[in-house]
């Protein structure tokens, strides 16, 4: 089944008093190209981020971000640090007393230190306990993702298979053109000859017939028209592929048909299967576009 390379995931979970959050973006690339931010508490597992991501996905760009944040819905958790409370108390004492200072210690001088209280923030300090919950969520997250490239796959298939089709029934008409062609050629090589004729300049029939011989197998077409069919076999079989790489098995298909293309617009020397041709690689050109964007 194709995969797009564009889309987006994204999960959260909240886990002792902290909110996790990690979204993925993606973008059409030719290699996989993964980048990571991370809080400055989980940074050890940078690698660990990557591997989970790359084992997913072959190709595109894919930029991961992680946050954590303390979840508002808890509690506050705030306390009072008597220790250090007490140790500023003293300290501004001997202060007030050095600068002779006959004011009484206030309240308001103790608030002006904030680690006299201990908040409830100690968790997002501890953030590398919470790495197993992370990486659910980023899993969460991955799966998300997939999820969306998937369905962009199929809309980029059926949009293929359309496509395909159209390409099918121009090569009918092609097929049709290439019975009468030969015919054209012969006739105009026969006036020819008779024109000459008609000058009394002698000529041989024999050589007038392997002549046409020759030019019956310059206008053959019928093996690039089959291997023309064969190539779009091939590319309706591997976008239901399940297996990795379909993007650059389709792309080789693709070149392959274009050959087959050119070659039949030179081979033919009629105008109108040029033309037909023409909206053969226009249809070819526009499933290189999107292509561009499969995994």
């Amino acid at each position: 089944m194709l995969e797009s390379m564009t889309g987006y995931g994204s999960a959260e979970s909240v886990a002792s008093g902290v909110k996790i959050l990690v979204e993925l973006r993606s973008v059409n690339n030719r290699f996989a190209e993964i980048s990571v931010k991370l809080p400055r508490q989980l940074l050890p597992y940078e690698i660990e981020v990557r591997e989970l991501i790359r084992s997913r996905f072959q190709r595109g760009k894919i930029s991961a971000f992680v946050q954590l944040q303390a979840d508002d819905e808890q509690p506050i958790t705030t306390t009072l640090n008597a220790e250090k409370t007490a140790a500023y108390r003293d300290l501004l004492n001997q202060l007030r007393d050095a600068a002779g200072i006959e004011a009484p210690l206030t309240l308001d001088n103790l608030l002006r230190f904030s680690d006299v209280f201990d908040s409830g923030s100690s968790a997002l300090e501890h953030a590398s306990e919470l790495w197993d919950q992370v990486k659910a969520v980023a899993l969460e997250a991955v799966e998300q993702l997939k999820q969306m490239r998937r369905r962009e796959g199929e809309e980029l298939l059926q949009d293929f298979a359309t496509r395909l089709a159209e390409i099918e029934k121009t090569l009918a008409l092609i097929r049709s053109l290439a019975g009468d062609n030969f015919e054209v050629v012969r006739k105009k090589l026969t006036s020819k000859v008779e024109a000459v004729a008609g000058k009394d300049i002698a000529y041989s029939r024999d050589r007038l017939e392997m002549e046409l011989v020759m030019a019956a197998e310059r206008l053959d077409i019928t093996e690039e028209m089959t291997r023309f069919a064969s190539h779009n076999k091939f590319f309706l079989e591997e976008m239901h592929n399940e297996e990795s790489g379909t993007g650059r098995k389709l792309n080789f298909l693709l070149q392959e048909q274009l050959r087959e293309a050119n070659t039949i617009a030179s081979k033919s020397q009629s105008a109108e299967i040029s033309q037909k041709v023409v909206h053969i690689k226009e249809e070819l050109e526009k499933i290189r576009e999107q292509l561009q964007n499969i995994e």
